[in-house]
């Protein structure tokens, strides 16, 4: 029996010294290397910071783009999404509602042209992105708002569309904070 204790719990401090101590270490060290220094790249204005980039937020003022709606409330503490299936009633409801709000404040809008991604939850609750269209359905709202040509506002997007990873992984997309701290700067 004394034959097979002492290997184990030499293993098991050589384990513990490894993964409680060297691998976590390591992981920070990595973290120190990306963009933030493993807390987060975040986005600021004036020299204030705003949010995070790759965190989403809710807005709901007609002067900026709407991001997607969060089944959270867009709390990173709590990231989930709804775990409504598309038939359930209640879900149903929550899509309607968000069309209605969504065709409110952007008349002239076909209901049939709303992006999905406007009206429904993302899988985290947190999404910082829209596609491109999600975006551009947007733009004649927030130029009348801000007294601006659907143009600038219109170009404003195509500044900040990101292209598939790799050119061929995934799709397109907009980060809704970084659009709207760029649309604060522009001048009507």
């Amino acid at each position: 029996m004394k034959k097979y204790i002492l290997p184990s719990l030499r293993l098991t401090l050589v384990l513990l010294v490894i993964c409680c101590l060297v691998y976590p270490l390591l992981i920070a060290a990595v973290g120190r290397l990306t963009p933030g220094q493993g807390n987060g790249k975040t986005v600021t204005l004036n020299g204030k910071v705003v949010g995070y980039d790759n965190i989403g937020q809710k807005f709901t003022d007609d002067k900026y783009f709407w991001s997607r709606p969060s089944a959270v409330g867009y709390n990173a503490a709590g990231s989930a999404g709804s775990n409504k299936g598309p038939s359930n009633p209640d879900y149903l409801k929550d899509v309607q509602a968000h069309i209605d709000t969504f065709m409110v404040h952007n008349p002239g809008v076909n209901k049939a042209d709303i992006p999905a991604e406007l009206v429904t939850y993302s899988g985290s609750g947190l999404d910082p992105d829209l596609s491109p269209d999600g975006a551009y359905i947007q733009v004649k709202r927030i130029a009348a708002v801000r007294h601006l040509s659907e143009a600038t506002v219109r170009d404003l997007v195509n500044q900040h569309i990101k292209g598939p990873f790799l050119g061929l992984f995934g799709p397109s997309t907009v980060n809704v904070l970084a659009l709207n701290v760029s649309l604060d700067t522009l001048k009507p």
